[in-house]
């Protein structure tokens, strides 16, 4: 299989510093998508599976309470592992090899590490959280039960996020999406199996997921350790060489601490859902499912602009740095309007797919038709903090995002929430702090960043 890039000094050019900029973010825009959407999946097949043969306190159990834990601790790690993207792809955009293969195996070796610590803390921990969250007692030890087995398999998880996330710095973005096709496929037969045959229900669900995930992983070893390019993985060669886990540490805790105050707000958010009910909880599960798809293309779009500006950056060709995030910002925002129509539009119909009780689909439809027309208020925050973390400029869109998110989200829902509560209300906090967050990036983008420092001046055109 091709891969599609390769160092200069290897023949070829590298076409996401070369090519034409919005075929390459599209080339690369597109595997990261449908790769993102199969590994959704995961988690979408276990609730549609559990949802519709065990009961809605099982859908409500492995999507809603669970899931926002789980994000936690994998959202954490999968920040700290963008600082290897970053350092990746630029030390790949320089053809800097020794740096580069330095790079690889200490982000490795990082990977299985922070698996083995999250592993302990998500078995030990699961009940006292999902406690803490008022979880209702009819979901409580489903949800227990889930998370447990979730977290034995999360080695596999975070070394298959990492490996993915080392092809994708490098520019290939079509491998890791065939792993994961293979292993959401994987995931979907062993939850036919284990729960709708072997009634093994919530435990079925987990088990297939670690599964699938253990293929995924080691799917995406065997092609690290075959390569011949520089980014080959030598299982003999993993260390950790301090200053590159420094540098990784350095560029991704920002994006870490920031996926967890997020998660965290979210966490509040899940509790004030939680306190409205059964129904309430399993609506707003279901719901979670359906806008996956905005997350999974701005998401997307995000990694792609990151990649772009990090190798375009390295190679220190600035003009298709700027190029690329406006061509970026437009292709986000138009495909974030369209995806909104058609969801408030067809959306309510999906929701057949997770339940047939008649209050959690009317409950979810309202839910789904208050929020999917201000997704684009979002559209900003991930294509400017995408694009300053590719030139490794994380500290300042890491405050302005838990700023601009997460503290205005928690005053929002320990102010307005307690003197209405209401399913709107809670909900509300999402458009508002997208909006407030997105007006902060344009400001630092456009006046303060390292991108607007290092830009130089346009030339004056003789007539």
């Amino acid at each position: 299989m091709k891969e599609n890039t390769r160092n200069k000094d290897e023949g070829t050019s590298n076409q996401i510093t070369e090519g034409v900029i919005w075929k390459q973010l599209l080339l690369f825009f597109f595997p990261i998508l449908f790769g993102t959407f199969f590994q959704q999946l995961y988690n979408t097949a276990d609730a549609v599976i559990v949802g519709r043969f065990v009961g809605k306190e099982a859908l409500a159990a492995v999507g809603g309470p669970t899931g926002t834990i789980i994000n936690l601790f994998i959202g954490f790690f999968i920040g700290l592992s963008s600082g290897a993207g970053v350092i990746i792809s630029q030390f790949f955009g320089a053809g800097q090899k020794k740096q580069l293969s330095q790079a690889v195996h200490t982000a490795m070796a990082f990977s299985a590490v922070c698996g083995f610590f999250i592993m302990i803390i998500g078995i030990v921990l699961a009940p006292f959280a999902l406690e803490a969250m008022d979880t209702p007692a009819d979901i409580l030890p489903y949800g227990v039960l889930y998370m447990r087995i979730y977290f034995l398999g999360v080695i596999p998880n975070l070394v298959y996020n990492m490996g993915a996330g080392i092809l994708r710095a490098i520019g290939d973005s079509r491998r890791p999406l065939y792993f994961l096709i293979a292993s959401c496929f994987t995931n979907i037969i062993l939850d036919i199996i284990f729960v709708v045959f072997w009634k093994m229900g919530v435990t079925g669900a987990a088990v297939a997921t670690i599964l699938s995930q253990l293929l995924s992983a080691v799917l995406v070893l065997l092609v690290l350790m075959r390569t011949r390019q520089p980014y080959r993985l030598m299982l003999s060669s993993l260390t950790f060489h301090k200053d590159m886990l420094v540098r990784i540490v350095r560029i991704g805790f920002p994006a870490g601490l920031q996926s967890v105050m997020y998660t965290s707000s979210n966490i509040i958010i899940q509790s004030s859902v939680n306190a409205l009910g059964t129904d309430t909880v399993a609506a707003w599960t279901a719901y979670g499912k359906i806008d996956t798809l905005f997350w999974m293309m701005i998401s997307a779009f995000g990694i792609s602009i990151t990649t772009f500006v990090g190798q375009n950056y390295g190679a220190r060709k600035l003009d298709r740095v700027y190029k690329g995030i406006r061509v970026c910002l437009f292709m986000c925002f138009l495909s974030s309007i369209a995806l909104s129509f058609l969801l408030y539009t067809f959306g309510s119909l999906v929701f057949l797919l997770f339940t047939t009780d008649a209050a959690v689909i009317a409950k979810g439809t309202q839910i789904l038709r208050y929020l999917v027309p201000t997704f684009f208020t979002y559209v900003c925050v991930e294509i400017y903090s995408g694009s300053l973390r590719g030139t490794g400029d994380c500290w300042i869109p890491m405050i302005l995002t838990s700023l601009g998110v997460c503290v205005l989200r928690i005053v929002w829902i320990c102010t307005a929430v307690p003197i209405h509560p209401a399913i709107e209300t809670v909900v509300f906090c999402y458009p508002l702090t997208w909006t407030v967050t997105s007006i902060l990036f344009l400001i630092y983008f456009h006046w303060f960043s390292r991108l607007k420092k290092t830009r130089p001046k346009r030339k004056q055109q003789t007539p």
